[in-house]
C-alpha cells in the first residue's frame, strides 16, 4: 500500500485541517517505489529497480521475479523482498468496511487472527519488513557466504473469477506451477507455510488447493500459518514468511500456528496447532501468497 501513513497525515492536513500546507515531499514519501529507490541510492544499485504491486503476494512476486532473473543469467545478485506500514485511520477504516478484520477475541485480544480454527472471523493487520539477498549459487560459494537457504521455484497464476474471492483452481496451479519450475514432484514436499489469513473464504480454499495438488498426502504434511503470530502485513507479508519458512527449515522446527483451538470439518490438515514442533521441517518447503486482485505466488525452497 505504499506511504499509506504518509498520504493518511496528507489528507488529514487538506481535508481535516482545512489546511494547504501539504508536505512538499509529500509525493515523494507517498509513492509505492520509494523504499526500493532509496535503497538503491544507499548502496548504488544501478541494475533493476523495480516495485511490484499486487497486494498481497507481492514481495513473494518480488522475490520470484529476482530469481526468474537470476536463473536466466540477467543477474548474478538481487536485494528483494518487502514492506508495508498499513496502520494508518484511513486505512484500517477502510479494511474494516470490507469486513475482512478479526473481531477481537474477547479473552485475549493478541489471540483474535485465528487461521483454519473454526471461530476464525478475520485478519489482523501488521507493520514490518523482510529483505533478502539472493545470488547465484557458485557466486556465494566463491564469495564464503553463509548460504540459509536455496529458492529452487517460482509459479504464478491469477484468478479471474473475482477480485477478492480466491479459487481452489487458481491457487492449485500456483502451487503446482512452483513445483514444476523447482523440477519437483508433490511428494518431495515435506512442510508448507500457507497463506492463511484467518478469514472464512481463504482458508477452507486453501486447504481444498492443497488437498488437489497433494491427494491422500495433504493430511501427513505439516501447515504452518504465522500470520496468526505476526499479523497479515500484506505487500511485505510473501517476504516475511518465506524467512521465517527459511529459518524454520535451518533449525529444523515447524512452525505453529496459534490460536487454533476449535476445529473446523472443512479445514482438516495438519495446522501444527498452537506449539512449534519440533524435527518437522523437513528439507523442502511451499510458501503460499494469494492476494485480493488474483494474483497468486508460490516460491519453493530447500535448506542448504
Amino acid at each position: 500500500m505504499g506511504g499509506s501513513l504518509s498520504m493518511d497525515e496528507g489528507y488529514q492536513t487538506l481535508y481535516g485541517e482545512q489546511s494547504d500546507r501539504i508536505k512538499p515531499m509529500l509525493v515523494l514519501m507517498g509513492m509505492h517505489n520509494a523504499s526500493a529507490a532509496w535503497i538503491a541510492m544507499e548502496h548504488a544499485f544501478c541494475g533493476p529497480s523495480l516495485t511490484y504491486s499486487t497486494a498481497c503476494s507481492s514481495s513473494a512476486v518480488a522475490l520470484g521475479e529476482a530469481w526468474l532473473r537470476i536463473a536466466r543469467g540477467e543477474l548474478l545478485a538481487a536485494v528483494a523482498g518487502g514492506a508495508e506500514a498499513p496502520l494508518s485511520l484511513g486505512s484500517l477504516k477502510a479494511w474494516e468496511a470490507l469486513h475482512t478484520l478479526a473481531k477481537i477475541d474477547p479473552t485475549c485480544a493478541s489471540a483474535s487472527c485465528k487461521p483454519f480454527s473454526r471461530d476464525r472471523s478475520g485478519m489482523v493487520l501488521g507493520e514490518g519488513s523482510a529483505i533478502v539477498v539472493l545470488e547465484d549459487r557458485e557466486r556465494a560459494l566463491a564469495r564464503g557466504a553463509q548460504i540459509y537457504g536455496e529458492l529452487l521455484g517460482y509459479g504464478l497464476t491469477t484468478d479471474t473469477s473475482h477480485i477478492t474471492r480466491p479459487s481452489v483452481p487458481g491457487q492449485a496451479a500456483a502451487m503446482r506451477a512452483a513445483l514444476a519450475s523447482a523440477q519437483l514432484q508433490p511428494a518431495d514436499i515435506d512442510s508448507i507455510s500457507a497463506h492463511g489469513t484467518g478469514t472464512q473464504a481463504n482458508d477452507v480454499t486453501e486447504t481444498a488447493a492443497i488437498k488437489e495438488v497433494f491427494g491422500a498426502r495433504a493430511k501427513h504434511i505439516p501447515i504452518s500459518a504465522t500470520k496468526s503470530v505476526h499479523g497479515h502485513l500484506i505487500g511485505a507479508a510473501g517476504a516475511l514468511e518465506f524467512v521465517l519458512s527459511i529459518e524454520a527449515l535451518r533449525c529444523g522446527i515447524a512452525l505453529p500456528t496459534m490460536h487454533l483451538q476449535t476445529s473446523d470439518p472443512a479445514c482438516d490438515l495438519d495446522y501444527v496447532p498452537n506449539s512449534a514442533r519440533p524435527n518437522a521441517a523437513g528439507r523442502t518447503m511451499l510458501s503460499n501468497s494469494f492476494a485480493f486482485g488474483g494474483t497468486n505466488a508460490v516460491l519453493a525452497f530447500r535448506s542448504p
